[in-house]
């Protein structure tokens, strides 16, 4: 499994009301996205950044999401570059429902 960070600096600070008002809106764009096992959206403390975290089954899988295409819907919804750092993932701990995944 692969685990990718996504960064932007926000233009202007916004709370975390407008946050999340935004992210609802965006995500049911990735709820049929191949290989995409959970998205968690970001926003800091101080609402200057804003991003997310991704679980992928492969590197491959994530790479058909971060295309140009997609980095030009991020500056227009949001008027900042996206930066992306992959990582390998290979044990999650989910304790919601209870597993230990391994990907081996």
């Amino acid at each position: 499994m692969i685990t990718a960070l996504v960064q932007f600096k926000l233009p202007q600070p916004v709370t975390r009301e407008k946050a999340q008002e935004i992210f609802v809106s965006t995500a049911p764009k990735y709820r049929e996205t191949p290989g995409l096992i959970r998205k968690y959206y970001l926003l800091s403390e101080d609402g200057g950044t804003a991003g997310g975290v991704y679980l992928w089954k492969s590197k491959k899988d994530a790479e058909g999401l971060y295309t140009k295409e997609w980095g030009n819907y991020i500056r227009e919804k949001y008027g900042a570059s996206p930066s992306v750092t992959y990582f390998e993932s290979p044990v999650v701990v989910d304790n919601a429902t209870n597993e230990i995944v391994s990907d081996s």
